[in-house]
């Protein structure tokens, strides 16, 4: 009741001012508020202390006088005016180039872009990068955080594929992909760059993609945006590096940089000004038309300012990266000449690039499955999105009629009939065939009639990882026949030694070039451990491989195995498997392989490329 009185009390105080206030005006200010402020009275003067020390015997030095107000100098007035004539203005834009330009540019311009385009709280640390973490199957994090970084920069930088063994690229892959700490003394980012490049000259853009994606774009210097704009080409994702061309804006003055910022300008809604950049770009020296002509087809598509662009292409000889990315992001057909001149480059993206002809994909997926970018279950999907579909007549069509026989045929006999007609060849040759066909021929009985066709068989099935299945022809294959021999390797056991009688057979009937086969199957059992010592002695002599020659690269990955460190044991691996075809492999870097992969638990693996290169060699 107080509370409500004292409001009252109030609003009939301030009724009383508004009524005064219509007869006469009076100030509402508080007193005192708008009247002048008195001048304050001088403070006394303080009183002198009395002087401690002997009194001063020179004159007294007088006080300055403080007749006129004390006014603060102005900064620089002593200094001589500049002559304007001295100022370059040259890169000072004029007023049509302050029009054309972008908001990013005038951001850039006024140095008001940020550092940064990610919030303080959303970044990301630098500490390990990578798309695989340990738990997830990925290498243990900290394997090079203590090797030397020269090293580990050489070998990434070596390692520019291929890799002759299927299961020596996946190994690779895994590798490159781990949540790694980067070694001591690298860059973070470096190291990030030097994997995500490695990667796509595997043909693996999509795993590059994805690493590149883990380091915040603020923080990519120009190889990890080199790396990553292969990346983005590579899986035909062109507005994907966009962030990263918006953000770093100028820093770049290439051709194919200038038709990102205007195909990037276009699809963040500044399409009058993408148009003008292509238009100036087609009228430049230097840069090729059809790019241009592709970059204003995929600029047109954005928003609403479409504008039909008719693409030329007459006169062009050769294939790049951009036009091909270009050309399938837009859904542009590619002329038969330059499909034809197609390099494993290409064939690896055709595999696994959606919006291309199922046709084409299949072209591509025998040499995407044989380096081992696809796996045996994405070739079937492939292949049964083509029997589904009726339209489509020619060789893929009837090797998927094969397939689904090979798989539901009415016997044995039929369904091997129907794998032999999809391999045409041996495996060294067709290998990607023979990783279609790996379930199909893991539902094969183990027949001792068809013993003569054991050793496909089990390279199909081991070209999928299925060693278990794969076993059941033991009892079935002849000792000292290829598929014996592939068992003897890809066993998961490691009881007893492999017999010499099977060997020296082995060796009898090897009819490959220089015997090849026979020396990785020797240096195979050896790194294994499944051969005795003697019998190795021999074999060794008779075959004229020296298994104990040493090299800077051998010491280094049998270092690396004995202190157990799976990481660089893996890439070490991957640097001794290069090369186009398995010609190019020698039986002592075999043995190391095969023998350092074991020692560090990759055991597995160790099989699986040993058995691959009897199969393929």
């Amino acid at each position: 009741m107080r509370a409500l009185f004292l409001t009252g009390g109030a609003a009939l105080a301030l009724g009383a001012s508004i009524a005064l206030a219509q007869d006469a005006p009076e100030s509402l200010l508080p007193p005192g508020f708008d009247d002048p402020v008195p001048a304050p009275s001088p403070a006394p003067a303080p009183r002198p202390a009395a002087p401690t020390g002997p009194a001063p015997t020179g004159p007294a030095t007088p006080a300055p006088a403080t007749t006129g107000p004390v006014v603060q100098p102005i900064p620089g007035a002593g200094e001589s005016i500049p002559d304007l004539g001295d100022i370059d203005l040259s890169s000072v834009p004029s007023v049509e180039e302050l029009e054309a330009m972008s908001p990013d540019e005038l951001d850039e311009l006024l140095g008001l872009k940020p550092k940064y385009d990610i919030p303080p709280a959303a970044r990301r640390a630098l500490t390990r990068v990578g798309v695989i973490a340990p738990s997830e199957g990925g290498l243990p994090s900290g394997s090079l955080a203590r090797q030397p970084a020269a090293l580990v920069r050489a070998i990434l930088a070596e390692s520019d594929g291929p890799f002759v063994s299927r299961w020596g690229h996946m190994l690779m892959r895994r590798a490159l992909a781990s949540r790694l700490a980067a070694p001591e003394g690298m860059n973070p980012v470096e190291f990030a760059a030097l994997r995500a490049a490695a990667l796509n000259r595997m043909g693996e853009h999509a795993t590059a993609r994805a690493l590149v994606q883990d380091v915040d774009t603020g923080n990519w210097d120009e190889k990890l945006t080199d790396a990553a704009l292969n990346a983005y080409l590579g899986t035909e994702d062109i507005v994907g590096i966009c962030p990263a061309v918006r953000f770093q804006g100028g820093e770049r003055d290439d051709s194919t940089w200038k038709m990102l910022r205007a195909i990037c300008s276009a699809y963040a809604g500044e399409g009058a000004l993408a148009g003008s950049q292509l238009d100036r770009m087609q009228r430049e020296n230097g840069i090729p038309r059809i790019d241009v002509l592709l970059a204003q087809r995929f600029a047109g598509a954005a928003g609403r300012g479409r504008r039909a662009v008719e693409i030329e292409w007459d006169g062009v000889e050769e294939l790049n990266p951009w036009r091909f990315a270009l050309a399938n992001a837009v859904g542009e057909d590619l002329p038969d000449g330059l499909i034809e001149q197609a390099t494993p480059y290409y064939q690896r993206i055709w595999a696994t690039a959606p919006m291309l002809s199922l046709q084409l994909r299949a072209r591509g997926a025998d040499r995407a499955a044989s380096d081992g970018l696809l796996s045996a279950a994405a070739m079937v999907d492939l292949y049964s999105q083509i029997y589904s579909d009726d339209t489509i007549e020619g060789e893929e069509a009837d090797r998927a009629v094969q397939l689904r026989d090979a798989y539901v045929g009415s016997d044995p006999t039929e369904r091997l009939a129907a794998m032999q007609s999809i391999w045409g060849g041996d495996s060294a040759s067709n290998y990607g065939r023979y990783v279609l066909t790996a379930y199909a021929a893991a539902r094969m009985p183990a027949d001792s009639g068809m013993a003569a066709s054991a050793a496909p068989l089990i390279a199909s099935m081991l070209a999928a990882g299925l060693d278990r299945d794969a076993m059941t022809w033991l009892p079935v294959v002849e000792q000292g026949s290829n598929g014996w021999a592939q068992l003897m390797l890809a066993r998961p056991d490691r009881s007893g030694n492999v017999s010499s009688e099977g060997i020296d057979g082995f060796i009898d009937d090897d009819g490959s070039a220089d015997q090849r086969r026979s020396r990785f199957l020797l240096a195979g059992l050896a790194g294994l451990g499944r051969i005795d010592r003697q019998d190795l002695n021999d074999f060794s002599g008779r075959l004229e491989v020296d298994l104990s020659r040493q090299s800077k690269w051998s010491r280094t990955i049998d270092r690396a195995a004995e202190v157990n460190n799976r990481a660089l044991v893996a890439l070490l691996a991957g640097l001794g498997m290069q090369g186009s075809g398995w010609d190019r492999m020698t039986a002592m870097h075999l043995y190391h392989i095969v023998s350092a992969l074991n020692r560090v638990g990759l055991n597995a693996e160790a099989r699986m490329i040993a058995a691959e290169a009897v199969a393929r060699g």
